[in-house]
């Protein structure tokens, strides 16, 4: 039985990079013949304290127990026939871990998240100075395949990568699970929605212009969906704390889905996450029009697409006054995620790669 060891930053079921992405896969990859074992990085210790101020002690401790994981990893990766490495073997410092782990590794799948060879429009800070930019390049040049989720990275890691072995798959999400809520819309006020984390709070900060202007033409709520605490003054506001046990509930609140995102390189190599999401659940989304968005969406017909404040404010205010529209462009969204970005659509994709590493079919 062919053996796989992943190596991922975060704890499994938490954090929509590999939760919508890979993890939902691993049962599947069990039953068609590969023994699967998981490390993370980070343990739930270091999760719950990684992005609250403070905890300097506790973080550290975490940081180290995570190093100390990988040199386990290391001994044992000879046993394994496939090393998939999702982001990094480990976050800071030199390349000399991934190296160990390519010098000791028979094959490595590689699934790169966002745009990591830039630092255009990456995000800043003490945590993303310390980080190894070098790791990511190294990882595209060395693995036997590469996995990225967006289509404008495919011919940027070909030309990386030593054999050229880049395959595009996108995000996916259980669209039995992620579906619109049941029965007719609770009467009342429009509800506009984002989700995200502290480290895309940024993007979701470039709308509120537009929906403080929003909240002086239209009575709407805006509800935030994340693991930070936000205000946006002269805005009816609601956050809400992300849970897995939640996030349908939370997610079915919601009338319209937002996107923002600013034109920088970085946001290239975004998935559109977000965008799937909304779709899944039934609801139009207007997203900035830019990157991966912009291959997902049809405007006017299964979401929007926006340039500029204006555009923004002129969509949301004529989404909030239309239900009919709202059902429309929402239920078309609805389709493309069940056609394009549900499980069963995206399932084969994983296990072709790995058959392929391990020369078995799929």
């Amino acid at each position: 039985m062919p053996r796989i060891l992943v190596l991922c930053p975060y704890p499994q079921g938490i954090a929509a990079g590999q939760r919508l992405k890979y993890e939902q896969y691993l049962d599947d990859w069990r039953a068609a013949g590969f023994e699967v074992t998981v490390s993370s990085f980070m343990d739930q210790s270091l999760w719950d304290r990684a992005y609250a101020p403070g905890h300097y002690l506790a973080k550290a401790l975490g940081t180290l127990r995570g190093h100390l994981r990988r040199l386990r990893d290391l001994a044992r990766i000879r046993r394994y026939d496939i090393v998939y490495i999702s982001m990094w073997v480990t976050p800071f410092g030199t390349t000399w871990l991934e190296r160990l782990a390519r010098a000791c590794a028979k094959r490595i799948v590689y699934d790169i998240e966002d745009n990591l060879l830039t630092e255009e429009g990456a995000p800043k800070g003490l945590r993303q100075r310390l980080k190894g930019r070098g790791k990511a390049r190294f990882l595209l040049e060395r693995a036997d395949h590469v996995l990225t989720a967006s289509p404008f990275m495919v011919d940027r890691y070909r030309s990386i990568n030593a054999a050229g072995a880049v395959t595009l798959i996108y995000p996916s999400v259980d669209t039995d699970s992620f579906r619109p809520r049941a029965g007719a819309r609770p009467a009342g006020k429009p509800v506009i929605g984002w989700t995200g984390t502290f480290s895309s709070r940024p993007y979701l900060d470039l709308l509120a212009p537009v929906l403080q202007e929003l909240a002086r033409r239209v009575d709407y709520k805006l509800i935030v969906i994340g693991n930070f605490d936000y205000a946006l003054p002269g805005v009816d506001l609601e956050v809400l704390t992300w849970s897995r046990e939640e996030e349908v509930a939370q997610m079915q609140r919601l009338d319209i889905g937002v996107y923002p995102l600013p034109d920088d390189d970085w946001v290239l190599g975004k998935a559109g996450l977000k965008v799937i999401q909304y779709m899944a659940f039934g609801l139009p989304s207007v997203s900035s029009n830019i990157g991966t968005a912009t291959r997902q969406v049809t405007d006017g017909v299964d979401g929007f697409l926006v340039d500029s404040e204006d555009e923004w404010l002129a969509v949301l205010e004529r989404l909030c006054r239309d239900p009919e529209l709202r059902a429309r462009v929402g239920a078309a969204g609805r389709q493309q995620a069940v056609a394009h970005y549900s499980r069963a659509a995206t399932s084969g994709q994983y296990l072709a790669v790995l058959c392929d590493a391990t020369d078995r079919r799929a």
